[in-house]
C-alpha cells in the first residue's frame, strides 16, 4: 500500500528518494511528500496526485529559504545527505497536502513517515491536545510525531522506543530530529521495512524495489525491531531493546526486471513474461524419473506434511482464486480434504484445527496484512504453516514454518498476472509432492511432470493470438457488464477473469460457477450482457456446452476459451479463443492468459492507467 523511502549517506538524498518513490508507485497512492535534513534545518514538500506533482513542487519552489537550506536542493553544493519520503494511500483523512506525509511535531524538528494504522491514536491525540500540542492533519500518524516530541529528552532513539510502547496497531516508520542531524531511526511492526546497505550509505524502504538500483545487500527487519543509522552504519535493536546482529540477505531481483523493456505498460510485459515465469517457478523442482516434485523449502517439514489429513489455504483477491484451483488439485490427486478461506475472515471463525492440519498462505508480496495475521493465528494454535510467496525475506516468508518461493521477479503492475499463474504452478508442484507421499502412482506423477514442463511453450502459443484477442475486445468495448463462467478447475477462473476486467477496465463483471446460472444469474442475460466462458475439453465439457446453450437461447453473446481443435464450439459461441490441450488440472494456467489479455485490451481501449488502477494498491498492508 503506502511506500516509504529513507536515506542516510554520502550522496545527494533527494534524487534517490524520488527514484525510490517512483519504484513504489505500483503499490497504490494518492499523495506524496519528502523531507530533507541539512545541517539541522528541514525542507519539506508535499503534493496530491502523482509523484510528478511533487517534482513540480520542488522544481518550482520560489519560497525564500535561507541560503543554507537552499543547499539541500543544490547538487553543486552536495545537497542534503539525509531524507525521508512517502507515498500515501488515504486511510485517516482525505488525500490532501495537509494529510500527506512526512508529518511533523509542534516544533517542526521531528519528521516522520509511517505505514500502517495506529489504532489508539485518538486517545493519544486527545491527551496531547490537553497538554498543548497543536495538530495540523486528520491522520493517525501525526499523533506519533507529537508523542515522540512529548517524550523527547535529547535522545531520539530513546524517545522513539518509549513512544512505540504506548501505541497500539501496526507501523513501519522512519524518523529524524533536526537537533540530531547525524542519525535516522526506523522501526517495524506488521508493516514491512528493509534496510539496504550500500557503500557509505544506507537506504530504508518498504519494498526492495526502491533500493535494488543502489545495492544488493539488505537486512529485513522483523516485528518489534528498530534500527538506528548513523555514519557507522545501522545498529539494530530487538523488541527488548537489546542490540542484535542480523543476517545480510542478497537481493535476487535484477533492476532490469523492474523496467518496461520496450512494452507500453508493465502489465502487458508481465503477461508476456509468463512462459519464463512459469518455467522459473518449476525449474529444478521436477524429477521425471520419479514422477515427483523436489521442494527444498519443505525438506525440514516433509515428515509433518506426510501426516497431514486436512489443509486450509488462506489468501485474498487473485491469490484466493489460485487457491481455489489448488483445492481441486489437492483433493483429486493428493486425496487430502482442502478448504479455502478468505484471509480476512480466518481469524474471526472458530477454526477446528489440530496437529494434522496444515495452513497454506499465499501472497505475492508476502506482506498482505490479513494473510500475515492468519499465519500468526495458525501458529498460536500450533498448526503447521506453509507459505507460497514471491518476495524473498518478506514477513510471511519469515513467519511461516516452511514454504516455496515463486521466483517470478518483481510484479510491478497492481493487477496480478504472472504471480497468479505461478501460484497455480506452485500448487501443482505441491499437489505432486503430497500426492506422491500418498497414493499417487508413478505413472500419474510422470504424466503431470511432463505436462507441467510443457506449459511454457503452450503459453507462448496463446500469446501469439494477442492480436485476435485485441479484436475481440474491440468488438465488446462498449459493453457495460460481463458474466464470467466456468466449471470444476475453471470455476475459479470465472472469479479471476471477472476480477481482472473489473480492476483494469472498471466494467461491471461477475464470476459464476456455470451450474449456478439457472439458479438466478441467468435473469440478467440478454443481447447486451455478454458472457466470457471457460470451456476446455475436460470432464465437464458437455455440462458446459449445455449451459452455453441456455445463454444462447436468451440472445446472450458468448466469448469462449476452448481447446484447440474444438470446431463445434463455434456453433454456439460468437467468438472463440483457443488454448492448447493439457491435463485438466493445469487448464487454469492456460485459461488465465486469454482472460488477462482481454481485460488489458478492454482497459487500454478506454484510455485507462492499466498499471495503476484507481483506488487499488499492490500490497495491502492494512486490514
Amino acid at each position: 500500500m503506502c511506500g516509504i523511502v529513507g536515506y542516510f549517506g554520502k550522496n545527494e538524498a533527494l534524487p534517490i528518494l524520488i527514484d525510490g518513490l517512483k519504484r513504489l508507485e505500483y503499490r497504490g497512492y494518492d499523495s506524496s511528500g519528502v523531507a530533507l535534513l541539512h545541517q539541522s534545518k528541514v525542507l519539506c514538500f508535499k503534493a496530491v496526485g502523482k509523484i510528478v506533482e511533487l517534482e513540480k513542487k520542488i522544481s518550482e519552489d520560489k519560497s525564500p529559504h535561507p541560503p543554507l537550506l537552499k543547499h539541500a536542493l543544490d547538487p553543486e553544493q552536495g545537497g542534503a545527505k539525509i531524507g525521508i519520503a512517502h507515498t500515501r494511500w488515504a486511510t485517516h483523512g482525505v488525500p490532501s497536502e495537509q494529510n500527506a506525509h512526512p508529518h511533523s511535531d509542534c516544533s517542526g524538528k521531528i519528521w516522520l513517515v509511517h505505514n500502517g494504522i495506529i489504532e489508539n491514536y485518538q486517545q493519544i491525540k486527545k491527551h496531547l491536545i490537553e497538554k498543548g500540542h497543536i495538530f495540523k492533519s486528520e491522520t493517525d500518524t501525526e499523533a506519533l510525531a507529537h508523542l515522540i516530541e512529548d517524550l523527547y529528552d535529547g535522545d531520539l532513539t530513546e524517545a522513539v522506543k518509549k513512544a512505540l510502547k504506548v501505541i497500539t496497531g501496526t507501523y513501519g516508520i522512519v524518523v529524524f530530529h533536526a537537533d540530531e542531524p547525524n542519525k535516522i531511526i526506523a522501526a517495524k511492526k506488521g508493516s514491512p521495512l528493509v534496510v539496504g546497505l550500500g557503500e557509505n550509505e544506507t537506504i530504508i524502504a518498504s519494498d526492495v524495489s526502491a533500493i535494488m538500483r543502489y545495492t544488493k545487500q539488505a537486512i529485513y527487519l522483523d516485528d518489534g525491531e528498530m534500527v538506528e543509522i548513523d555514519a557507522n552504519g545501522p545498529r539494530i535493536f530487538d523488541s527488548f531493546n537489546a542490540e542484535i546482529t542480523k543476517d545480510i540477505s542478497e537481493i535476487e531481483w535484477d533492476i532490469n526486471q523492474a523496467e518496461k523493456g520496450g512494452y507500453p505498460h508493465f502489465l502487458i510485459k508481465e503477461i508476456f513474461e509468463q512462459p519464463e515465469t512459469v518455467m522459473n517457478s518449476v525449474r529444478g523442482r521436477l524429477v521425471l524419473e520419479e514422477g515427483m516434485a523436489k521442494l527444498g523449502g519443505l525438506d525440514a517439514v516433509a515428515d509433518k506434511i506426510r501426516n497431514i489429513d486436512r489443509i486450509i489455504i488462506v489468501a485474498c483477491g487473485t491469490a484466493r482464486c489460485a487457491a481455489l484451483v489448488g483445492e481441486y488439485m489437492l483433493e483429486e490427486y493428493a486425496g487430502i480434504p482442502t478448504e479455502v478461506d478468505y484471509a480476512h475472515e480466518f481469524r474471526y471463525k472458530k477454526q477446528i484445527l489440530n496437529d494434522k492440519t496444515a495452513v497454506i498462505v499465499m501472497s505475492q508480496s508476502g506482506e498482505t496484512a490479513d494473510t500475515l495475521a492468519a499465519v500468526k493465528e495458525a501458529k498460536e494454535k500450533g498448526v503447521l504453516t506453509l507459505g507460497i510467496v514471491n518476495t524473498v525475506g518478506s514477513s510471511i516468508a519469515r513467519e511461516t514454518d516452511a514454504g516455496i518461493y515463486n521466483h517470478v521477479g518483481p510484479e510491478i503492475s497492481v493487477a496480478s498476472t504472472k504471480a497468479f499463474t505461478s501460484q497455480i504452478s506452485i500448487l501443482s508442484l505441491l499437489t505432486l509432492f503430497m500426492g506422491r507421499q500418498r497414493d499417487m502412482s508413478l505413472v500419474t506423477g510422470q504424466r503431470i511432470v511432463n505436462e507441467i514442463q510443457a506449459l511454457p511453450d503452450k503459453i507462448r502459443k496463446i500469446l501469439e493470438a494477442d492480436g485476435e484477442i485485441k479484436k475481440i475486445a474491440e468488438k465488446y468495448s462498449k459493453a457495460t457488464s460481463f458474466a464470467f463462467l466456468g466449471r470444476k478447475y475453471n470455476h475459479p477462473l470465472a472469479f479471476e477473469g471477472a476480477i481482472k476486467l473489473k480492476e483494469l477496465s472498471y466494467i461491471h463483471a461477475e464470476g459464476f460457477a456455470a451450474g449456478e446460472m439457472k439458479h438466478g444469474p441467468i435473469a440478467m442475460i440478454d443481447e447486451n450482457f455478454p458472457s466470457f466462458y471457460f470451456v476446455p475439453e475436460d470432464s465437464v465439457y458437455e455440462k458446459n456446452v449445455s449451459n452455453m446453450q441456455e445463454i444462447k437461447a436468451r440472445a446472450g453473446k458468448i466469448i469462449a476459451v476452448a481447446t484447440e481443435g474444438d470446431e463445434k464450439i463455434k456453433d454456439i459461441a460468437d467468438d472463440v479463443i483457443y488454448i492448447p490441450k493439457t491435463l485438466e488440472m493445469l487448464t487454469p494456467i492456460l485459461s488465465a492468459v486469454p482472460a488477462q489479455l482481454f481485460a488489458y485490451h478492454m482497459a487500454v481501449l478506454k484510455g485507462l492507467d492499466v498499471d495503476k488502477p484507481r483506488n487499488l494498491a499492490k500490497s495491502v498492508t492494512v486490514e
